[in-house]
């Protein structure tokens, strides 16, 4: 059985089964949050551009912010048999992308981005059990549904499989 891969594009969410993959390319400050069930085989990736829809314009894109990508993205998860109480989760990005000299709280959006992520999962009761956020470089990502198993690519770093 060959997989599919489903790019999630900034701003987006998306939920899938075996055998499809689900891909985001290029996360710098965005922070890519991906949800398992072991047992029903049901993942799920948001692609996260900013922390909180209080800050922001209105929009479509459920996965642009962290408070309204999580609730969302476990709403299609179930939608295809996932159970809550069995979600895990997996983190990456969330970069300084850029560092200049007197770095305002605003230009540490990629720290944000992760604090909020980590807030609504909290609230959500689901456990991380592995992050890779922050540093300085942007990471790509892979999440194989049919095995829970996330891969990570990165310049200049050898790629991850967690």
């Amino acid at each position: 059985m060959s997989s599919r891969c489903l790019h999630v594009e900034i701003a987006e969410l998306k939920a899938a089964v075996p055998p499809t993959e689900l891909v985001s390319i290029g996360l710098g400050s965005c922070v890519g949050v991906c949800l398992y069930d072991p047992v029903a085989r049901v993942g799920g990736l948001a692609h996260v551009m900013l922390p909180e829809s209080s800050q922001g314009c209105k929009t479509e894109y459920k996965g642009k912010f962290a408070d309204t990508a999580v609730p969302a993205l476990i709403l299609e998860m179930l939608k295809l048999g996932a159970v809550k109480s069995r979600l895990v989760a997996k983190i990456t990005g969330g970069a300084q992308m850029f560092k200049f000299a007197n770095t305002s709280e605003l230009m540490s959006i990629g720290e944000l981005n992760v604090k909020s992520v980590l807030e609504v999962l909290k609230k959500e009761s689901i456990p991380v059990v592995f992050q890779d956020t922050g540093k300085t470089y942007g990471r790509s990502i892979r999440l194989c549904i049919s095995t829970g198993q996330l891969y990570i690519k990165s310049i200049a770093h050898q790629e991850k499989v967690v």
